[in-house]
């Protein structure tokens, strides 16, 4: 059974994933912390046996989840996504890192594309892996991740969060890459004026 790859990614109004400065996400959180925002996450992990991040996303996310477990007033959905990050068997892309400092993490030094297929088909370059092969691939915002599973054609389904926000410059998510089409799946409106959006590809 071929596995779905999912992905997700935050955009501006004019196609932006971050600032100039990338660290910077203030234009991010007021709307990431909605209802709405924290629902389409639910809906997305929650399917998902195997989460895929880039090496910056993954210092940044497996930097600040873990703690929002034992976060006196915490979301429940928020201690839900964090308990999945800290237990779901991770993929980190990285040319750099040697060690993966966080559990049940498999490091890649590979094409991402050849990482993808191999995760859709169940398979592993691990022999002592014995991760789930169900559930989707959840590629969890790494922009270049998932740029470069779009320039595969290896995205099953394209989830956006587009925030009423124009940033202006900074970099964009499509730049390029071959032509496909894609179907609406599921649209929310959030109270703030941010979209929540599932794509299925069309192929």
């Amino acid at each position: 059974m071929t596995r779905r790859i999912v992905t997700n990614i935050a955009l501006s109004l004019d196609g932006r994933y971050a600032k100039d400065d990338p660290m910077d996400m203030s234009w991010v959180m007021p709307y990431a912390v909605s209802d709405a925002a924290r629902d389409h996450l639910t809906s997305l992990w929650e399917s998902a046996t195997t989460a895929v991040l880039g090496r910056k996303n993954a210092e940044g996310f497996l930097g600040w989840w873990p703690q929002v477990i034992d976060m006196d007033g915490a979301d429940p959905r928020d201690v839900g996504f964090a308990r999945w990050l800290v237990d779901v068997d991770k993929v980190v892309l990285s040319t750099t890192l040697t060690h993966a400092p966080w559990r049940h993490t498999t490091l890649e030094d590979r094409a991402t594309a050849d990482v993808l297929r191999d995760l859709a088909a169940g398979e592993s370059d691990d022999p002592g892996d014995t991760g789930d092969t169900d559930g989707d691939v959840f590629v969890v915002s790494s922009a270049s991740v998932i740029r470069a599973a779009l320039e595969a054609d290896l995205v099953d389904q394209l989830c956006i969060t587009q925030f009423p926000v124009v940033l202006g410059s900074g970099p964009r998510l499509f730049e390029g890459g071959p032509d496909s089409r894609w179907q609406l799946a599921r649209q929310v409106a959030g109270g703030d004026g941010e979209l929540l959006l599932k794509y299925d590809r069309v192929r």
